[in-house]
């Protein structure tokens, strides 16, 4: 047996080929290092608490990459006593200057050394900082989110680019012509009326001017402390991260001092119910030739509960089963065409444009609402048929129904999980509200014991709350809040028949 480059050897094609064995390791190449199997305890995500409060959690995934991130207890829900808005800048002003880096370009070029990448996301509830780069560069990672997070400098000039970038992102957001951000806002402000996640998640034109150095400052002071705070990691050491933690994280002064927080709001949600309607001409949103049917977009939502609570995995399994989506997708494969709104809606109006479910959760509440598009002359009708979708929900489900709905969540929760940031975000936010952390295979249980009698159970429960509406566009043929009341609440879900007559 012959191992090396040194002979060759004549093939039919003509050309000579050198003749290396497929058992020996090629000259001058590194040794390959491959993933092992291993046991359960690979998936564990360790969780270790420093002594301000801090919490470090890892998770192990092989690779040569690792994401790391900040993880705070802070977001739109928390700006009660402040002004609205001050997530939205502190997202948009994250990796800019700080006591260490003189510039936002100086942050790229150090990571760049990494292969490292960085993003800051705001939600109602979080504000996430991350960053994804080579493994290696661990101890660089961490000052440079801990610097980015406690230390931030927040010139003026820096202020002044992230009013420009929030006008100019709040212009963009009213000219979309897919309106879901929009309308996800407006279902919450209905749903939860000045309370908590019912507060604008984007900064109010009028506020824009508000918004200094001083009010950022006085935010932070109160909710950039170590104890709503959690280091996340995937793919390396726990050790070695939490010796990170504590090299840049334990015992730092933030640029704002550390004076006792006094103005943290610690309100549970209330769900209200209403309605929220913008009138608004949606006859010319094309950005190019091809012309955009002019639509009225509806959303309707019923309170559901928690992702602390154990009917949040049934409500996870029914949003899976309503499903749904655009019209253009309804009859291809593989798009969802069995669920519920594509089979009852989409596929029997072939006017709806739109029918899809969408569920959001909280610490403390949640919302599981529908979201349809029709032209505006069948918007009462539209109305009528998402009513009767609620209603149906607490009918019978059968078995075959309910087995690929459950099948579909845990195949969505395993695929998203391949993914190592999405890791790392399941990780920070499980720590961050639990403490802990339930492994896929512990949630793959759960989803596999959701019987039909617990949908049917979440969603009677469901069905007594009062309906939150949010309407946009024309807005003519819309029912009253009364009437869209009164068809939740009837048994086929139609409209009252003083309203057909007399409309």
């Amino acid at each position: 047996r012959r191992c090396g480059l040194a002979a060759g050897r004549s093939y039919s094609g003509g050309g000579a080929y050198p003749s290396v064995s497929l058992t020996c390791p090629l000259p001058g190449v590194p040794k390959a290092v491959f993933a092992a199997a291993e046991g359960r305890e690979r998936f564990e995500t360790r969780v270790t608490v420093l002594e301000n409060g801090l919490r470090v959690a890892s998770q192990k995934k092989f690779g040569q990459f690792c994401t790391v991130g900040l993880l705070i207890n802070s977001g739109s829900r928390h700006e009660a006593k402040y002004l609205s808005g001050i997530s939205h800048f502190l997202e948009k002003l994250a990796f800019s200057s700080t006591a260490q880096f003189g510039s936002k370009d100086e942050i790229l070029l150090t990571l760049e050394k990494h292969g490292g990448i960085c993003d800051c996301q705001a939600s109602r509830d979080t504000i996430m900082y991350a960053v994804s780069a080579d493994a290696k560069g661990l101890d660089t990672v961490v000052n440079l989110l801990a610097d980015v997070a406690l230390q931030p400098r927040l010139s003026d000039e820096e202020i002044e680019m992230t009013r420009t970038a929030i006008r100019f992102e709040l212009e963009d957001l009213n000219m979309r012509p897919d309106p879901e951000p929009l309308l996800t806002e407006m279902i919450h402000a209905a749903a939860y009326r000045d309370n908590t996640v019912g507060l604008n998640r984007f900064c109010p034109v009028e506020n824009t001017d508000k918004i200094d150095r001083g009010v950022l400052h006085s935010y932070l002071r109160n909710y950039y402390t170590p104890d709503r705070m959690v280091l996340a990691g995937v793919g390396i050491e726990h050790e070695q991260l939490v010796e990170c933690a504590k090299k840049y994280l334990l015992g730092v002064e933030p640029v704002w001092g550390s004076g006792q927080t006094k103005d943290v709001d610690r309100s549970v949600a209330q769900y209200t119910g209403g309605i929220v309607k913008v009138e608004k001409d949606m006859s010319d949103v094309s950005l190019g030739p091809t012309p955009i049917p002019e639509l009225t977009h509806i959303m309707i939502g019923l309170e559901s509960c928690s992702f602390l609570e154990e009917d949040f995995i049934p409500f996870a399994v029914l949003n899976m089963m309503m499903g749904g989506g655009g019209s253009f997708s309804a009859g291809g494969p593989g798009k969802g065409m069995f669920t519920r709104l594509y089979l009852n809606v989409l596929n029997r109006h072939h006017w709806m444009y739109n029918a899809t479910s969408y569920h959001h959760s909280y610490e403390d509440t949640g919302l599981l609402c529908i979201h349809a598009s029709a032209d505006p002359k069948q918007v009462r009708e539209m109305v009528e048929i998402i009513t009767r979708e609620f209603i149906l929900m607490a009918g019978a489900v059968g078995e075959v129904e309910l087995e690929r709905a459950k099948t579909q969540l845990k195949s969505m929760l395993m695929m998203n999980l391949e993914s190592r940031p999405v890791i790392f975000e399941d990780v920070g936010r499980q720590v961050l509200a639990t403490n802990t952390r339930k492994l896929p295979h512990e949630l793959c249980t759960l989803i596999s014991q959701v019987k039909s009698t617990d949908i049917k159970r979440v969603v009677t429960k469901m069905l007594h709350k009062k309906p939150a509406v949010a309407a946009l566009g024309d807005l003519t043929d819309l029912p009253t809040y009364e009437h869209i009341q009164a068809a939740l609440s009837s048994k086929d879900g139609r409209l009252p028949r003083m309203y057909r007559l007399f409309r």
